[in-house]
């Protein structure tokens, strides 16, 4: 049986619900470095929308099974570097990325992680930068003669090399010598002139017009036949065999073109060595087959070391991949391993000590955000396919704020309407409906705020939509507590009693029905994708806090409202019609039990 209204104590109620506002707010203005406001999804307030075009060793169509495996690891890696409400759909053999906001460049750089592998570095040399003197040129041949050992052979090699790299890998807390920005110290040889060699091995991908797969396949081919010629790497011991590797190191370095059109990206034989550039095109590289591949990575990091004042890149590798690095590092301290993604060096780090548990460290002048892109890189793992960034389109927020505009001249309109509706039909009750959404709307503005920066929701014109029928969701548990408790004063009961008999009742059809539209929501955002599943999660997240507001707010207010008198006044409370009625029922029982005596 219900309790009286006198021992319902609606101040603990309402108190309840200002220290969760408190808390709430507490929580928005005191954590966190960003202003008070919600994040806004591409739709509102533009973005970025890149297509990435599938490519094939073979020039042929990428399976079905490729793309779809694709999608999914871009998608995982959109949400592991933290772009959100980011969109990744499959459109033919392309894979579009929508991403909200200033984070395009990530977007960008998601289809780039196609393969990667360690390999050992053979030999190296700076690109000539354009206005760099004849002086300089010759101090790089000066340098070049007089270094020693054997540069077909990996450990000679890899020690001339050394200097030329971007950084080092040391086991744990070591660090190794600091990240040589202009990489200096490498071999120039006599009539390289830079970057330009007449051997150009990807001059073709250059080319104008739109290529045949068969065009793409044959370029490919060739790229491959001169930039991964076996000869390039010596058999261990072969003294002639070496001077001739070292002879094809340089003709093929000198003929390479660090051209950003690369035919051979994602597409080289990790079996063969391989003649390439870094990503800026900086360096020139001779290098060995792959050793290991880059799935054997189980973790990457980055972290700000401050015994060295900089960022480093912290790598674990898997069982089979922690043992062939321990291998590897045990036999060429002191040399230079390359981390190739797709065919380019991302990192080429001086390896300082053997590493035998996995758990290596690349140290170098990085700054967080290089620290942090080469961390991604290194995480998540290999695609199937590899990528080229065909189309990367802007969207201007212009529309997005007119349709965010639009959503909230609707929603006001919403409201209005259900406002006028509550003050003229419940009158003092349509007061405590309008309060309570009221508070319904600040508690919604900062979960937004703090789920955008814990989860990294975005608010898109989708979720806007789910909030304006969720104003309607709400109005109709205030319309049913409401229409109960006019029921049980046509009863005959007062204001003041039918208050907590109207409530259980009315509470049972607020929880049934309110687990019904949850359950909708939770079903829609499962099945959905994109932004449909924005508007389930607004949806149903209204549903959560309209029951917080009916519970700690409304039935609260309509408590203590009853056990006024001048607030609960028939005229006031815009009850006094259905209290007539429920006076007139009681009275005309109350007759003609009378008369039956």
């Amino acid at each position: 049986m219900a309790p009286p209204a006198g021992k319902i104590r609606p101040g603990r109620y309402l108190s309840f619900f200002v220290l969760i506002v408190v808390a709430l707010y507490s929580l928005v203005f005191f954590t966190g470095d960003r202003e008070p406001t919600p994040k806004l999804g591409i739709d509102l307030q533009g973005g970025t929308r890149v297509t990435l075009t599938a490519r094939t060793p073979d020039g042929q169509a990428p399976s079905a099974e490729q793309l779809e495996q694709a999608r999914q690891i871009i998608e995982t890696r959109v949400n592991g570097i933290g772009v959100s409400g980011a969109e990744v759909v499959l459109d033919g053999n392309n894979v579009v990325i929508t991403v909200p906001g200033e984070e395009g460049e990530q977007a960008k750089n998601l289809g780039r992680t196609a393969k990667l592998g360690f390999r050992t570095v053979l030999n190296a040399q700076q690109v000539q930068q354009p206005g760099q003197n004849q002086q300089n040129q010759q101090g790089g041949q000066d340098q070049q003669q007089q270094q020693g050992g054997q540069p077909g052979q990996p450990g000679a090699g890899g020690q001339n090399s050394g200097d030329a790299q971007n950084g080092s890998a040391g086991q744990g807390g070591d660090t190794g010598a600091a990240q040589s920005p202009q990489g200096g110290g490498g071999s120039q040889p006599q009539g390289d002139g830079g970057d330009g060699g007449s051997g150009d091995a990807d001059a073709g991908s250059a080319s104008n017009g739109p290529q045949s797969e068969e065009e793409i396949a044959q370029e490919i081919e060739r790229a491959k036949q001169e930039r991964q010629n076996p000869a390039l790497m010596p058999k261990p011991g072969d003294q002639a065999g070496a001077a001739a590797a070292q002879q094809a190191q340089q003709q093929a370095m000198a003929g390479l073109t660090c051209n950003p059109n690369d035919p051979l990206v994602g597409n080289d034989d990790p079996n063969r060595p391989l003649v390439t550039c870094n990503e800026d095109g900086t360096e020139k590289y001779v290098l060995g087959p792959v050793f290991l591949e880059g799935t054997e990575i189980e973790n990457s990091s980055a972290s700000f070391q401050p015994q060295q004042g900089g960022w480093v890149v912290n790598l674990q590798f898997k069982g089979k991949g922690s043992e062939t690095w321990a291998d590897y590092t045990s036999q060429n301290v002191g040399q230079s391993a390359a981390f190739v993604l797709d065919s380019r060096v991302v990192s080429a780090p001086r390896i300082d000590s053997a590493i035998p548990n996995g758990q290596t460290q690349i140290s170098g002048e990085f700054t967080e955000a290089e620290a942090q892109n080469l961390a991604d890189i290194l995480q998540y793992g290999s695609l199937p396919l590899s990528f080229e960034s065909s189309d990367a389109t802007t969207v201007s927020p212009t529309l997005g704020l007119a349709s965010l505009e639009a959503g909230l001249i609707a929603g006001a309109i919403g409201i209005a309407l259900v406002f006028v509706y509550c003050l003229v039909y419940y009158r003092m009750l349509g007061v405590l409906t309008v309060l309570s959404l009221a508070l319904s709307a600040v508690i919604v503005y900062g979960v937004l705020v703090l789920l955008g920066r814990w989860i990294g929701f975005t608010l898109d014109l989708a979720g806007v939509a789910g909030f304006i029928i969720a104003i309607g969701i709400t109005a109709d548990s205030f319309v049913v507590y409401f229409e109960r408790l006019k029921d049980e004063m046509r009863d005959g009961k007062s204001f003041r009693s039918a208050v907590p008999r109207a409530w259980s009742r009315a509470r049972r059809t607020i929880l049934a029905s309110d687990a019904i539209m949850f359950l909708c929501a939770g079903v829609l955002y499962a099945l959905a994708v994109g932004e449909v599943r924005g508007f389930a999660f607004t949806l149903g997240m209204s549903t959560v806090l309209d029951l917080i507001v009916v519970f700690l707010v409304t039935h609260p207010l309509v408590a203590m409202v009853s056990k006024s008198k001048k607030l609960s006044s028939p005229t006031l409370s815009g009850l006094g019609a259905v209290q007539r009625l429920g006076k007139q029922r009681r009275g005309g029982v109350h007759i003609s039990a009378t008369k039956g005596a």
